[in-house]
């Protein structure tokens, strides 16, 4: 009798133990921007189809989003504080505004805007506080 007791106690004991264990919770990890994300946002900047550009634009201008995308990331990698990472975001953005006034002009640039708008969309809520920019 002590025996079979002493058995179902340990049997007890595990499967509790067990569930216990399993009802545990678990922290969310948290996402950083990956470099998929970033060649997603690459590939929506470089979309140029339709806008008319000339060659020399469409060269200057992929050359600037890749750049573009490898400081948003730069930035949103540091470890600067969420106020710092968007200062130096609001100076990029202010940076590529007079990029794109320079080499497109207005008209363009309207276009340009609403068309990587509606490409970025999808994903706008990864990108974080760069999401500002769009």
């Amino acid at each position: 009798m002590k025996k079979s007791f002493f058995l179902f106690t340990i049997l007890f004991i595990a499967l509790f133990t067990y569930n216990a264990e399993a009802q545990a919770i678990k922290a969310p990890k948290v996402e950083v921007p990956t470099a998929d994300l970033q060649k997603q946002l690459l590939g929506a900047l470089d979309n140029v189809s339709g806008l008319g550009l000339s060659a020399d634009q469409t060269s200057k201008l992929k050359a600037n989003n890749k750049t573009f995308a490898g400081e948003i990331f730069k930035i949103l990698g540091g470890t600067g504080t969420d106020d710092a990472k968007k200062g130096l975001l609001n100076n990029l953005g202010g940076e590529r505004q007079k990029f794109l006034t320079s080499l497109l002009g207005n008209d363009l640039l309207g276009k340009y805007t609403n068309k990587i708008n509606g490409l970025i969309k999808p994903f706008k809520s990864k990108l974080g506080l760069a999401s500002m920019l769009f």
